[in-house]
């Protein structure tokens, strides 16, 4: 599982940047999937600030798998999905 969630985190990483923009966002992550939208929701209110993203992907992924919320085998979608509408808050 820290495997799966490394490679998500990797994927942010690796994401290019572009300004903030919490419309643009939030609008993004509305066509985003259900498990998606849970990443989503559960990142975006600290990933601005954060000092690693990544790191905060990675944490918030892992307790929604933890809690039941998200299976493991698509924490790794769901993350790199959400962190494509996550780096506009950036």
């Amino acid at each position: 599982m820290k495997s799966l969630l490394c490679a998500a985190a990797l994927t942010l990483a690796c994401a290019a940047p572009a300004l903030a923009d919490k419309a643009a966002a939030d609008q993004c992550a509305a066509g985003l999937g259900p498990d998606a939208k849970a990443v989503y929701a559960a990142a975006a209110p600290g990933f601005a600030s954060a000092a690693d993203p990544r790191a905060l992907v990675t944490e918030k992924t892992k307790a929604l798998v933890q809690s039941g919320a998200l299976s493991m085998s698509n924490a790794r979608p769901a993350a790199e999905a959400a962190g494509a509408c996550l780096t506009q808050l950036r």
